[in-house]
């Protein structure tokens, strides 16, 4: 279990959307004129939209204490009319993000709700939406060459929630039958931080169901990289043939191991 507190999640929140409201501003072709490359098809506008979509109605599910699925066109439907100018973009991040964390703390981090995974409580919440925030933080800062880190505890966090994620019974099932195997004899991937001590991960994929531990042990696939840059790896904004990134031994596996597990995390 994490150890990150609902405050320092609300926290992170908060800091990454000014990070993102702050590339709005600042874009010097104006957010609808500015692609993110990261993002294929969107601009900073559609971005934005993202964000503050998904802020509000992680917000709607916790101030409800939904029990089930609640619709998501906010996080979706980012080409439809909505917020355009700098001013207007701002504003709505900034609103969005103080409903969400608004809507965490007024809950507190144990009230029951519905989640998209298994937890069911609203801590789940304050943990999806900080790395979804960071993430997209990251693609802003990408496009105007800000300055981007994630601090190593929330770093460590994302890359748990990642594994955990990629563990689902559900990444097995969506691939089709006719998919390539994902499990199987000596598939084993192993994930090393290089500027950080006592940071890595170990994936077992010889067998259903999916398991995954912090150990250090010879893995199929070894991957070395700095903190931050491993974050970036899992969530596709960064390559395995990325200068940062160093691999070692079954590069497709890797390859087929992140496909696989980021399939609903995209975007």
């Amino acid at each position: 279990m994490n150890d990150v507190s609902l405050d320092a999640y609300c926290s992170e929140i908060s800091a990454r959307t000014d990070q993102l409201r702050a590339a709005v501003r600042c874009a010097e072709a104006g957010p609808a004129g500015t692609p993110v490359p990261t993002c294929p098809g969107w601009s900073l506008t559609q971005l934005a939209r993202h964000v503050g979509g998904t802020h509000r109605w992680a917000a709607r599910i916790v101030r409800t204490r939904a029990t089930g699925p609640v619709p998501h066109d906010l996080v979706d439907d980012v080409f439809s009319p909505g917020p355009e100018t700098p001013a207007a973009l701002d504003a709505w991040l900034a609103e969005g993000a103080a409903e969400l964390t608004g809507a965490l703390l007024d809950a507190g981090p144990g009230a029951p709700v519905w989640t998209v995974a298994p937890d069911g409580t609203a801590r789940f919440w304050a943990r999806r939406m900080t790395h979804e925030t960071t993430l997209h933080a990251a693609d802003a800062a990408f496009v105007t060459d800000a300055p981007f880190a994630v601090t190593e505890d929330l770093a460590r966090d994302a890359l748990d929630e990642w594994m955990g994620f990629g563990a689902l019974p559900r990444v097995l099932e969506a691939a089709g039958p006719d998919a390539p195997p994902l499990t199987g004899p000596g598939r084993t991937l192993h994930l090393h931080a290089t500027d950080v001590r006592q940071a890595e991960w170990l994936v077992d994929l010889t067998a259903e169901p999916i398991t995954w531990s912090h150990a250090h042990e010879k893995a199929a696939v070894a991957v070395r990289a700095p903190l931050t840059d491993l974050v970036l790896l899992l969530y596709g904004r960064r390559t395995p043939a990325d200068a940062s990134v160093d691999v070692y031994g079954d590069a497709d596996l890797l390859t087929l191991w992140l496909e696989r597990s980021g399939f609903w995390l995209r975007k």
